[in-house]
């Protein structure tokens, strides 16, 4: 009883003269319209996060959510005996946000609150872009100002790593900084007309890569950094536990199969056009290969083979959204005084494996073959895949020579043929992203060097810390997968 004797004047008049019952009370609410809130000055915007799953944090229902303003839990509804009315009797807390509906809420009086000074709240829920906007982002060099003071610059902040999920953390990073890809989903009525199967869940996948964007990109946001938790939650269930984020997982492999999965959910065929994944990354090449007679047989065996069908060389076209290069295999045996050298080898070396001319020895189990790969068209967005893991019975080896790459100006016209190349007007690439793996092949951590456009400057990040970095350091790292943009 205490409580009620200090509530304030407006609250003891509200509660004298609302005798009547919850339902009427509703009716009578809606009746009279919204109301001016004394309890606004009560909100929290330090507790605030959105970024958690939107479920009731006593009955963890997804219907009908509520977000207390005052201590930042999610509840249930606001009639009588719902989580959220109790926690408002039992907490004196008052304001509550709808997580659906976005509109807010005076309990336990239940009455609805419209106060411009709420927008900013609403805005860090469900962050929304103009095409002007969208269109600067590039551009401007604003910083925004966080809750606590702190300073950032919207897209490069940092992601909340849960547990083991910096893996994940350097590809959602990396893609956020491909302007189209970034461009597309930052703007939600570009996909939000996407049909998909009845009981198809595919979809989520895109709308919390949307939110994510949205997030990342948010000028307004209460902290400097944000948590991938929904992105995450989604990615679990869709990849069906094929990625994790409790145990450590390999980038590539998340990111041939989001890519491809964006590309699915968002009705994607074999056509280049058919979705902004294709769009940014898909590549075509022409793959030749031929099989090659065992070298147990003597000369006259395998020059007979080699003159039959089976033995001729195959042409095959194939469509990339990424390219693997193979890095040559480190020294076996170092000796005493060259022991610290780490081998070193040009990005240009390994990219000649697309010239068209060179042939690489793949083996299967029975037989041996020889490919050569020649790149037909280019993508606007070239990622790279440097292939550093080899696995093999016992144990997972890491390569750690070192790939010397320029930051800007790659040429891939040395690779193209001269008709492939006259079907290119531009073929000079830039890289915008670089993601390191640093430590043991099967422990080990990563993180991710992105370009900010506008500053030219060019960022760390490995989780929740960002910091700068000069591009010169950049090139002595492990890198492991690339984005390079095509420059138009």
């Amino acid at each position: 009883m205490s409580k009620m004797r200090k509530s304030p004047p407006s609250k003891r008049f509200k509660r004298e003269n609302s005798d009547e019952s919850q339902g009427e009370h509703e009716n009578s609410s809606q009746s009279q319209g919204p109301r001016l809130c004394p309890y606004l000055d009560t909100i929290n915007r330090q507790y605030l996060d959105f970024d958690f799953e939107k479920l009731c944090s006593v009955s963890l229902t997804r219907i009908n959510v509520y977000a207390c303003l005052v201590c930042g839990k999610y509840f249930q509804g606001r009639g009588t005996n719902t989580h959220a009315y109790t926690h408002s009797v039992a907490e004196g807390h008052h304001v509550f946000l709808n997580l659906q509906t976005l509109k807010f809420y005076c309990l336990p009086d239940n009455y609805e609150i419209v106060d411009s000074s709420l927008d900013d709240i609403k805005y860090v829920l469900n962050p929304t872009f103009t095409e002007r906007h969208i269109k600067n982002l590039d551009s401007s060099t604003k910083l925004s100002r966080a809750i606590d003071g702190s300073l950032y610059m919207p897209g490069i902040v940092g992601l909340n790593n849960i547990k083991a999920n910096d893996y994940c953390n350097v590809v959602l990073q990396a893609l956020s900084h491909v302007t189209p890809l970034r461009n597309y989903f930052l703007r939600e009525e570009n996909y939000s007309n996407v049909k998909r199967p009845p009981g198809d869940s595919a979809y989520l996948l895109v709308q919390r890569f949307g939110e994510l964007m949205r997030k990342l990109w948010n000028p307004r946001n209460f902290k400097a950094h944000v948590s991938p938790h929904e992105m995450l939650q989604a990615v679990v269930l869709w990849s069906k536990k094929q990625f994790q984020f409790t145990q450590q997982g390999d980038p590539i492999d998340f990111l041939s199969w989001f890519i491809n999965a964006l590309h699915r959910a968002l009705n994607g065929n074999k056509k280049k056009d058919s979705s902004i994944i294709y769009k940014s990354f898909l590549g075509n090449m022409r793959i030749y290969t031929r099989k090659i007679p065992s070298t147990d047989l003597n000369d006259k065996e395998k020059k007979t083979l080699l003159a039959t069908a089976e033995y001729q060389e195959v042409i095959t076209e194939s469509p990339f959204l990424y390219l693997t290069c193979d890095l040559p295999p480190p020294p076996l045996f170092i000796d005493e005084f060259r022991e610290n050298i780490i081998p070193q080898v040009n990005l240009y070396q390994l990219l000649a494996k697309f010239n068209g001319q060179t042939e690489k020895e793949y083996k299967t189990y029975k037989e041996n073959f020889m490919k050569r790969f020649e790149i037909t068209q280019l993508p606007p967005y070239l990622i790279l895949y440097i292939k550093r893991f080899t696995k093999n019975t016992f144990f997972i080896e890491k390569n750690p020579t070192i790939v010397n790459f320029p930051v800007k100006n790659v040429d891939f016209a040395e690779f193209l043929t001269p008709e492939v190349k006259a079907s290119h007007k531009n073929t000079i690439y830039d890289l915008t992203a670089n993601i390191v793996h640093d430590g043991e092949p099967n422990k080990g951590t990563y993180r991710v060097h992105i370009l900010q456009k506008s500053t030219g400057q060019w960022y760390e990040m490995q989780d929740l810390h960002v910091t700068d970095i000069l591009p010169q350091m950049i090139t002595l790292t492990e890198a492991y997968i690339q984005i390079y943009e095509l420059r138009t």
